[in-house]
């Protein structure tokens, strides 16, 4: 006969470092998500998983608990394959944007359900939230047949959708729990795989603008997201990447916007496009719309030199009440009152861009949020930056500052000019694509 499923027993167990079964994760999730279990007892439980882990089956189990706990979307009425992708986030990350309709452009339905930023810049929600008219709100019905039909949709989490997740990671946040690999893995799949995709590609990133700056670590989530997604059915990918200096030359919500209709346009940053090239290649391949990393590629600059990729934007910006028109004319985006540039202060060249000052200038803006409810200026941020190893001379700019209020402006300066260090060696930047784990 098994341990009663009484929330203290439970706590208990796990404090004592036993393996718990799958029913007893089951009641602590089920606990969570109908309010039999108090706040005190899912933090105490939150803690003791914090302290003594667990194992890659108690993950799996965990993970199937948080992803039914409420409705998984029925994608069966797409007939293409499903893909998609995560990243665990960094300052100026906005390959989701393009990335999506150039798989969709390329034949593989992309259903993705995405996040708001917390910390420093916006997330993906936040970042389309700056086209006007977008709406991130979309019922699951509305979401389904946007996929069905345009084979794209970007929207936020649903109220069906692990409602487990939203309260236990409530109060991961205020329990000093957030940083525990268990915790993390079951938090991104029970959402990626209750939105319907087949296969998932994850880019975890490492560094020091990453969540998990140690690489070691960054590996260890990378090996548990593909080990307990695949455990579940859905084949998995996760590619390590860099995150020593912000990603592209824009960091703000309407910018990295700006920045996405460059890359479909076909002249984006190199290396936000070396990311969004190995992403896309792995998820091409994991769908099986391509038989090598070659051909994948192939397909994905196809999309964006025969203009099909901008089209599944348009569309899917179109079909959630947006104005298409910003892919021709980007002004249509918010725009600062104020633009500033940051002068560099001698002859030479890049030698660091240290990505969280930059997004901690950006926050100072009013780019970013401090907490849940705070609002988001859509329209400031930071603009043409420069990258490590790039010569620049006296007096030229090393980014560009916008923003709505002067003393917020002259502080975010004074906060680039300290994060942007210019010396007399030429400096090779780290290597941005890491290990892939599957």
């Amino acid at each position: 006969m098994g341990a009663p499923l009484f929330p203290q027993h439970v706590i208990a167990r796990k404090r004592d470092g036993h393996e718990l079964s799958r029913d007893e994760l089951a009641a602590f999730v089920r606990g969570a998500t109908d309010g039999s279990w108090a706040d005190y007892q899912l933090s105490a439980m939150l803690m003791a998983i914090f302290l003594r882990g667990m194992t890659p089956q108690e993950t799996a189990h965990y993970t199937a608990a948080m992803l039914h706990s409420g409705v998984v979307a029925d994608l069966s009425s797409v007939k293409q394959p499903r893909a998609d992708k995560h990243s665990t986030g960094g300052v100026g990350d906005k390959v989701s944007l393009h990335l999506a309709p150039m798989v969709a452009a390329c034949g593989v339905a992309v259903p993705m359900i995405s996040g708001r930023g917390l910390g420093h810049t916006g997330g993906t929600l936040d970042k389309l939230e700056s086209i006007p008219g977008f709406n991130v709100n979309l019922s699951l019905a509305q979401y389904r047949r946007q996929v069905a039909d345009i084979g794209l949709c970007l929207i936020g989490q649903t109220a069906e959708l692990a409602p487990a997740d939203r309260k236990l990671y409530a109060l991961r946040d205020v329990t000093g729990t957030v940083e525990c690999i268990p915790l993390i893995c079951a938090s991104i799949l029970s959402k990626k795989l209750a939105e319907g995709t087949q296969v998932l590609v994850a880019d975890v990133k490492y560094g020091r603008g990453a969540f998990m700056p140690e690489k070691a670590r960054a590996r260890e989530l990378a090996t548990a997201l593909v080990r307990v997604a695949q455990a579940m059915g859905t084949p998995t990918r996760a590619v390590l990447t860099s995150m020593e200096q912000p990603l592209g030359r824009a960091i703000g919500n309407a910018l990295e916007v700006r920045e996405s209709i460059d890359c479909l346009q076909g002249h984006g940053p190199a290396d936000t496009m070396e990311v969004t090239f190995a992403l896309g290649e792995q998820m091409l391949l994991l769908a099986g719309a391509a038989k090598t990393a070659a051909e994948a590629r192939r397909q994905l600059e196809q999309s964006l030199g025969n203009g099909a990729a901008r089209e599944k934007f348009r569309a899917m910006i179109q079909a959630q009440g947006g104005n298409g028109a910003v892919i021709e004319n980007p002004d249509l985006l918010p725009q600062a009152r104020i633009r500033r540039p940051v002068a560099s202060p001698a002859n030479g060249f890049v030698q660091d861009v240290d990505p969280m000052a930059v997004a901690m200038a950006v926050l100072r803006l009013g780019g970013g949020r401090t907490n849940a409810e705070a609002a988001i200026d859509p329209a400031v941020g930071i603009s043409d930056l420069v990258k490590v190893g790039e010569p620049v001379e006296a007096g030229a700019p090393l980014a560009v500052i916008h923003a709505n209020d002067e003393a917020a402006a002259e502080e975010a300066r004074a906060m680039l000019a300290r994060a942007i260090v210019v010396g007399d060696s030429l400096v090779e930047p780290s290597a941005l694509l890491g290990e892939m784990i599957s």
